[in-house]
């Protein structure tokens, strides 16, 4: 056996601390990689990006569906929700227009919708969607320009909603007919239910008619008085009976905005019955929904009543939680499940619709250019100012552009694992999606965001009253 010298023995400490040394340095070279790049990042090239992808995505709408409700992006054709057409995409976008600087274009648009829009219209509309982008585009719009033309056809779009209020419990119809008035849809669901105040709340302030935050406020605390024993409520309720006809509870689809509402309500109108709720409701949904796979958190599915599991799924909308968390004061499980929700967009380079998170396996392979992660994105930089959410922003609108544009504007993908287009183009992409990634990036001046409530639709409400 060899022996050494303790010459070389010294020699050799002395090698193995230079190495570690070195190593140490390169590591943390690499693992402060992502921030310094982050906070490197040309914010006003970023701006200047997304301002030109909205700019396209809008004059494609213009040239081939202007005075139509949306745009399908691919055979350059029409869609009007309800055979005629209510402006959807031009009232949603309107405010975008303003926000993003688009001053000329905005002004055009606004003389369109206040010489052109009528509600005096026989036809059967879905009461949530109109609420969130019609009444609340007008709303917000209004505040922004003072045009009273737009406060005046939100008056007569809220008065024709009105009917849906009127079922045996207070919880509204999910249709009305604009023109007469008659209801129909009896099996609802929280989000229908519930997400209603923000908008009807402001008109009332607005108008000074106290019958709009009734009706609305009346049917949240209705859903909210039908929650289980564990503080759960279910998918689908039946407004007539109010007896539940799916428990099964989670924050996605047809019951992720009924939460939001409880907490937006208390900060817009200072209404303590909301806060109320929702100190209950997060304090139940976190006891019963989150869930701990490994160092990721998540929030999936259980019953109502017992709280059992019943799905491990978790989605693109549910992506708008951390963004509610952050809102609530939680940070911790803010940045957390804004992480994991960061996860479910890099498996496939953009996010599904549905994950299994415990596989990671996609469950619903859609993407219709859903903004709820940008969104998440945009309320944690805000509240940590941390450069990981810039960078992180980044990457998404990249992938988003990669993925989703087309030779005239955008278009949603069929499946996020072949990235094959859907001839589609929601008018939440000008509300929501691109008004996200602008404000991500654009200076704090833009938009004071402690003065400013957004709807589900992400249209902003002062409280100006």
């Amino acid at each position: 056996m060899n022996k050494i010298s303790p010459q070389r023995r010294r020699d050799t400490e002395m090698e193995m601390k230079s190495f570690t040394l070195i190593v140490s340095v390169i590591l943390l070279a690499l693992f402060t990689t992502v921030p310094v790049n982050a906070q490197a990042l040309n914010k006003a090239k970023l701006v200047g990006e997304v301002k030109a992808e909205f700019i396209h995505a809008w004059n494609g709408y213009k040239q081939y569906c202007w005075g139509h409700d949306d745009l399908k992006s691919i055979s350059k054709t029409c869609r009007d929700w309800y055979g005629t057409p209510v402006y959807m995409t031009a009232v949603d976008s309107l405010d975008s227009l303003y926000l993003l600087g688009f001053k000329k274009e905005a002004d055009e648009t606004r003389e369109y919708i206040a010489k052109n829009l009528s509600f005096d219209k026989d036809i059967s509309v879905q009461n949530f969607e109109i609420t969130i982008r019609i009444l609340g585009g007008l709303l917000s719009s209004y505040q922004i320009t003072g045009d009273k033309r737009l406060l005046n056809l939100a008056d007569d779009l809220g008065r024709r909603l009105l009917p849906v209020f009127d079922s045996p419990t207070g919880l509204p119809y999910k249709f009305v007919n604009l023109k007469t008035g008659k209801t129909k849809g009896e099996i609802s669901n929280p989000a229908e239910t519930g997400t209603l105040l923000i908008e009807f709340g402001t008109l009332s302030k607005l108008t000074k008619k106290p019958v709009y935050y009734e009706k609305a406020k009346r049917a949240l605390v209705e859903t909210y008085n039908r929650r289980s024993p564990i503080g759960l409520i279910g998918t689908n309720i039946n407004v007539e009976t109010g007896k539940w006809t799916n428990t099964d509870s989670h924050i996605s689809a047809e019951i992720d905005s009924y939460y939001e509402y409880l907490l937006k309500c208390w900060l817009l109108f200072g209404d303590k019955d909301c806060k109320k709720m929702w100190d209950e409701g997060i304090a139940s949904i976190n006891k019963n929904l989150a869930e701990e796979i490994g160092d990721d958190l998540w929030y999936g599915h259980a019953d109502m009543n017992t709280g059992k599991r019943t799905s491990t799924t978790f989605g693109a909308l549910d992506a708008f939680f951390p963004a509610v968390l952050a809102l609530g004061g939680d940070l911790p499980r803010a940045k957390r499940l804004q992480d994991s929700a960061f996860k479910m967009w890099q498996v496939h380079g953009i996010e599904p619709e549905e994950i299994d998170y415990k596989t990671m396996k996609v469950t619903s392979a859609g993407y219709p250019l859903r903004p709820e992660i940008v969104e998440s994105t945009y309320y944690l930089y805000h509240y940590t100012k941390d450069p990981k959410y810039l960078a992180m922003g980044k990457q998404m609108f990249e992938d988003f552009v990669k993925f989703c544009r087309t030779d005239v504007a955008y278009a949603g993908l069929k499946s996020v694992e072949t990235k094959e287009k859907t001839d589609y183009m929601h008018s939440f992409l000008f509300a929501e999606t691109f008004k996200y990634f602008y404000l991500l990036f654009a200076p704090e001046k833009t938009l004071d965001f402690e003065k400013v409530v957004f709807n589900t639709e992400a249209h902003p409400i002062r409280r100006t009253w």
